[in-house]
């Protein structure tokens, strides 16, 4: 048996890239919003400036396609001068809503390894994700995996005292809880501060605000994909 995997009573999932892709739609958006505004600046300036709105407006608009949007759009007016037509504001519209409209189709092996944890009764399973209550609800329910967790929660950040509070709520300790998602940052650091253990698999692109410095720790283990947490657990 694993260390400290006989304690584990609850398995808590990330969402986005964890279930389903997620963050190539939104390169794919930002790409797009590179080619309408290339008479403004190249990639790597436009790209400076555009996570410089994202990081401005963390406060007020969080996370998620409509938050990246308006991001774009502000992006566009500023570095334009106020020169970007209402022809290049639709079109970046246009690819910020077709991250909206996420199909959430669950990445290989996520139903099956879900349904083996969930038909096992060793665990109290949920889902723990950071964005807008509507576009996460929306992904959700179009995935097809809502039967297979006792409980969803939509938070604006994942800090320790959320993992805490979530633990409360399921009636555990937090050393009987493991994490599994692909953001070491949002997933992995804070569960193994409070006394958690967590399973990392990395996606193939990261946001570069979920990226930190990783570490080893006896809490901690790694995946390449997302079938290996049936593996760890039994």
């Amino acid at each position: 048996m694993k260390s400290g995997i006989e304690k584990i009573r609850a398995v808590i999932f990330d969402a986005d890239d964890t279930l389903w892709v997620n963050e190539p739609l939104f390169r794919a958006a930002e790409h797009q919003f590179y080619d309408i505004l290339a008479e403004f600046g190249g990639r790597d300036a436009l790209a400076a400036e555009l996570y410089s709105t994202e990081m401005s407006n963390m406060a007020e608009l969080g996370y998620g396609s409509k938050a990246f949007c308006l991001s774009m759009i502000e992006t566009a007016v500023r570095v334009s001068g106020g020169r970007v037509t209402a022809g290049q504001i639709i079109r970046i519209e246009q690819a910020g809503r077709e991250i909206m409209r996420n199909p959430a189709v669950p990445m290989p092996g996520v139903p099956e390894t879900l349904k083996r944890i969930r038909e096992s009764g060793r665990f109290k399973t949920a889902v723990l994700t950071k964005g807008d209550l509507l576009e996460q609800r929306g992904k959700l329910d179009r995935s097809g995996l809502m039967q297979y967790f006792d409980l969803v929660d939509i938070v604006a950040e994942k800090e320790p005292e959320v993992y805490a509070d979530l633990c409360r709520r399921l009636g555990i300790d937090a050393s009987e809880m493991l994490m599994v998602g692909n953001s070491f940052k949002s997933d992995i650091d804070p569960v193994l501060k409070i006394g958690g253990r967590g399973v990392y698999i990395p996606a193939e692109m990261t946001w570069q605000h979920e990226i930190i410095d990783e570490y080893d720790h006896p809490g901690l283990f790694r995946a390449s994909a997302f079938p290996e947490v049936a593996d760890i657990l039994f």
